[in-house]
């Protein structure tokens, strides 16, 4: 039966068990076209130009136009947040954060591998080996791909490594509030979810993909033809998660916790 935020129950079940949903047509086309136009221009790059494009990815921070904004808080996407978070227990955004732009290029970007998006640090730390994650995921409610061009196989797509939250939930249990820095969780390359079958987050412009915080995932080079426009903004919590929330009152992220620590 549909949720009565528009999502299915198969949608949700999925959600807890792989780690995320593909959401189609989270955004209009039309918005995530104008939107590039601003990207574009923020790159220094021109588009009819590949000869300007001269770096495998460029990072742009934060623009302050509503047009991101918009794009974030769509009612799919609200509802879509409500079903998985829980109504009221999450922060509209304000924003879509960095940008990373990727460009066709033989070129190594540097920064292709397997990780999960760490929440909090301590005040001023600058080092970002050194942020934590803990089992209540203090400081994010979700991880989100925002697809602002058409993303193909060739196109560098995310890597998703389906089911890793999973692990890393059962990682993170023993070391309570504290958590690991990224540096713990990466000093043994995330094997524990070296055996996950992996998907890539494929799509035209609109698509959003809705992750789990303890997602495994990886960018990749670019191999294709056509420069890649995403954005990978948290969902933040209004309140914290709590994996000990009673069952009928857990959100999905909380039962995804629940499931890897009694399976």
């Amino acid at each position: 039966m549909p949720h009565p935020s528009g999502l299915s129950a198969a949608q949700i079940d999925q959600f807890i068990s792989d780690g995320f949903i593909r959401v189609d047509e989270a955004f209009p086309r039309d918005l995530a076209d104008a939107c590039r136009r601003i990207l574009w221009l923020a790159t220094g790059c021109m588009e009819d130009d590949p000869s300007t494009w001269t770096r495998p990815v460029v990072r742009i921070d934060q623009i302050p136009n509503p047009l991101f904004r918009d794009a974030a808080n769509t009612p799919t996407l609200c509802a879509s947040y409500d079903a998985l978070v829980g109504p009221g227990r999450w922060l509209p955004r304000g924003g879509l954060g960095t940008f990373p732009i990727r460009f066709p290029s033989a070129e190594d970007p540097g920064d292709c591998g397997w990780h999960i998006d760490v929440s909090f640090g301590a005040e001023g730390e600058a080092d970002f080996m050194k942020w934590r994650a803990n089992l209540a995921s203090k400081g994010r409610a979700l991880l989100m791909l925002f697809l602002f061009s058409d993303t193909g196989e060739d196109d560098a797509p995310t890597r998703i490594r389906v089911g890793s939250h999973l692990d890393i939930a059962r990682r993170l249990a023993p070391h309570g509030e504290a958590g690991l820095t990224l540096g713990e969780l990466a000093s043994t390359q995330f094997a524990e979810s070296a055996h996950r079958p992996e998907a890539r987050a494929t799509g035209p412009a609109g698509t959003v993909y809705l992750c789990h915080p303890f997602l495994v995932h990886a960018a990749q080079p670019h191999r294709g033809r056509s420069p890649r426009f995403l954005a990978q903004p948290p969902l933040l919590p209004r309140v914290p998660l709590d994996p000990l929330r009673p069952e009928r009152e857990a959100s999905p992220v909380e039962r995804a916790i629940q499931l890897a620590l009694t399976t």
